[in-house]
């Protein structure tokens, strides 16, 4: 069982490589047959993703650093308890192809095994402002 504090500095390099957008990063800290979910919604429009597999998750996430860039991102609460998480937190995410930027309040549930995540589910929301 992982300690507290391998955990946490798991997270931190995962929340550090999408802050730089840092796709080598960001694929760094997932295991090769981790699993990924993202569900939430834009003021217009529900997203779901769900991804199976380094390859698969290598995809997505090159989509997202393409896509939308971070700033000023929080994180509010950690909760670790051995190899599962919790993390509340926030950023403004703006987006690259129409340069709209949303402060947005994200919730990431995660499995960690052997040093790498092992499954990752985000829910998201946009909070305005």
């Amino acid at each position: 069982m992982p300690d507290r504090l391998e955990v946490e500095r798991l997270l931190r390099e995962l929340y550090a490589a999408r802050l730089g957008g840092d796709l080598e990063a960001l694929c760094r800290t997932f295991a090769k047959d981790s699993r990924l979910e993202i569900a939430g919604t834009s003021y217009s429009t529900p997203m779901a993703i769900r991804a199976a597999g380094l390859g698969e998750i290598r995809s997505w996430l090159a989509l997202l650093v393409k896509t939308f860039q971070l700033s000023d991102q929080e994180i509010l609460s950690m909760i670790i308890d051995g190899e599962a998480a919790a993390v509340h937190w926030r950023a403004r995410i703006r987006s690259k192809i129409t340069g709209t930027t949303v402060l947005t309040e994200l919730v990431d549930v995660v499995r960690v095994r052997e040093g790498r995540i092992a499954s990752y589910t985000e829910f998201f929301v946009p909070r305005g402002g």
